[in-house]
């Protein structure tokens, strides 16, 4: 048996001879044990805003997404593209081309994107799920060029769900050199009439500046022929996206990049990330600044204990052991804190996920009524290791010192 953790496990749950001892440690124990549910609660809150940004794209975004790794368009082989379509797993591939234009609709202006999409993006991202309006998805037929906008863009430019007039199009001509007496002339122009729905999606970037228009349309508009800007897939429901998206990675070479949809949406995921980091550090601080209440706990307890130390030294023990007995004293309530919180903290994100016990307020204006929480069983391991590393370093230089000047003679 292990001598000084038996002993430190005896002064743990001992009662001791001054009162305040006792107290002191258990003040010591919920320090840790909140500081540790702290932790847990937020990375778990963390992961619940990073599922609730991932599911505003489930209508929108690809499954996986090849571009050019330079330039902004380029011409898909069809032997390619057909490759492609034959990888186990993919389901559907969509040719897009995107960029930007000035759309006016009356008086009302605004810079907008315009993503042209060929007929199997219907099929691609299930758009009618997120139509407001007519249910039908149409971009084009024998005598105009329709055009689906975000519904925030709909009260941009003021045009209501099916307006009568079209909306004007404005792409620059590139290549030509500017003229000043006829700035329009600079321009191409080409009008767009709504289909009489729009799309609503919870993603402000999307709902307040995207028109969807046929990949004809676009071409027309930016003065291309058979340029794309991307390759969007969408994949089987059971496909494994990483392996899909090393296949088709392999197949396309190095001069183009796949993402999934977290890459296409780096930015934002990669601020959540850095947010959830920073908390991190700002909480493994207060979890130190707790974690010294644990040396004011041990050192009471080295001051009470100094006869039995005394007794052990004449039993043969070395200062060594009898200073590894109180450094097992700091980290048992280190460890009974962390457990501590690690369960509450588990319990009450359960809670909190299942009944959403802390709401955001608002009134109503955010997408969620309460915190979101997920629990991930590494962020545990990740919240355990840092207890016990901050309190191992926090304990034992300083009870070596401690012990050396109060307990050896």
């Amino acid at each position: 048996m292990n001598l000084p953790f038996y002993i430190a496990r005896r002064y743990l749950f001992s009662k001791k001879s001054v009162g305040a001892i006792n107290i002191i440690s258990g003040i010591s124990v919920c320090g840790v044990a909140l500081a540790t549910l702290a932790l847990v609660c937020t990375l778990s809150v963390f992961n619940g805003f990073h599922d609730l940004i991932a599911s505003f794209f489930t209508h929108f975004d690809p499954d996986l997404k090849v571009e050019a790794a330079k330039g902004k368009t380029f011409v898909p082989d069809s032997a390619l593209v057909a490759s492609i379509q034959a990888t186990p797993g993919v389901q559907v591939v969509s040719l897009t081309l995107e960029d930007d234009a000035m759309a006016r609709y009356k008086e009302q202006q605004t810079m907008v994107t315009i993503k042209g999409v060929d007929d199997n993006f219907q099929a691609l991202t299930n758009i009618e799920e997120i139509l407001y309006g007519s249910p039908q998805f149409k971009l084009y037929d024998a005598v105009a060029d329709y055009g689906v906008m975000g519904q925030q863009l709909m009260y941009i430019l003021g045009t209501g769900v099916q307006p009568y007039d079209p909306i004007e199009i404005y792409a620059p001509r590139i290549g030509t050199k500017v003229n000043m007496s006829n700035p329009l002339a600079n321009f191409r122009r080409q009008p767009l009439y709504s289909p009489g729905n729009v799309f609503n999606i919870n993603d402000s970037r999307y709902a307040s500046s995207y028109i969807i228009a046929s990949l004809d349309y676009a071409r027309r508009l930016f003065g291309y022929t058979t340029e794309v800007s991307a390759i969007e897939l969408r994949l089987h429901s059971e496909a494994d996206i990483a392996a899909v998206k090393r296949t088709v990675a392999t197949l396309v070479g190095d001069g183009f990049t796949v993402k999934d949809r977290y890459e296409q949406q780096a930015d934002t995921f990669k601020v959540v990330q850095i947010e959830k980091f920073i908390s991190y550090l700002f909480l493994c601080f207060i979890l130190m600044v707790a974690c010294f209440n644990i040396i004011s706990s041990v050192s009471m307890l080295i001051l009470d204990k100094r006869d039995n130390a005394d007794t052990l030294r004449c039993l043969g023990a070395s200062d060594r052991l009898v200073a590894r007995i109180f450094i097992y004293e700091g980290n048992l309530i280190a460890l009974l804190g962390a457990v501590t919180g690690l369960v509450l903290g588990v319990i009450l994100c359960l809670l909190q996920q299942q009944f959403g016990i802390i709401g955001l307020g608002g009134d109503g204006q955010f997408v969620v009524d309460a915190y979101p929480v997920r629990v991930k069983l590494t962020d545990i391991l990740l919240v355990f290791v840092s207890v016990v590393v901050v309190s191992a370093l926090s304990v034992w230089l300083p009870i070596r010192l401690v012990n050396k000047y109060f307990i050896k003679r």
